[in-house]
């Protein structure tokens, strides 16, 4: 599987867009409000080497990983063609399926993603191309 972008937890994501780019990231669009995720999300680019930051407010599921991956890399995107059969292929290798296909309008208007966890892997997030 081709990755599509190593996600990155932040707690202010104006001044870690500042941050990235000083070093070469280009901002490929806004930050964008998910509102399934409770989350400011957007993408920068460097060289073709993608990263997502994301910010998410304090009803987020995702508020309580601050402690523990504050602007830090926090699980990495993989694309894939089927994202049903992917996940079952996975969840066949241990991988544990925590949060179901849902739309990713940070990525797209038609975009869904899954994410799944592995004690060895870590956490991963797959996205149907």
């Amino acid at each position: 599987m081709r990755i599509h972008h190593i996600g990155y937890l932040v707690k202010q994501i104006n001044k870690s867009v500042s941050a990235f780019e000083t070093l070469g990231y280009v901002l490929q669009s806004s930050p964008v409000w998910d509102d399934g995720r409770k989350a400011h999300i957007c993408f920068l680019d460097n060289g073709g080497y993608c990263v997502e930051l994301v910010a998410p407010s304090r009803e987020s599921s995702l508020y309580p990983l601050l402690k523990q991956y504050q602007n830090a890399p926090y699980h990495i995107c993989y694309c894939c063609n089927n994202l049903e059969e992917t996940i079952e292929k996975l969840k066949k290798e241990k991988f544990l399926l925590f949060l179901e296909p849902s739309p990713a309008p940070a990525i797209g208007k038609n975009s869904e993603v899954a994410f799944l966890i592995s004690a060895r892997a870590g956490m991963i997030e797959l996205l149907k191309e």
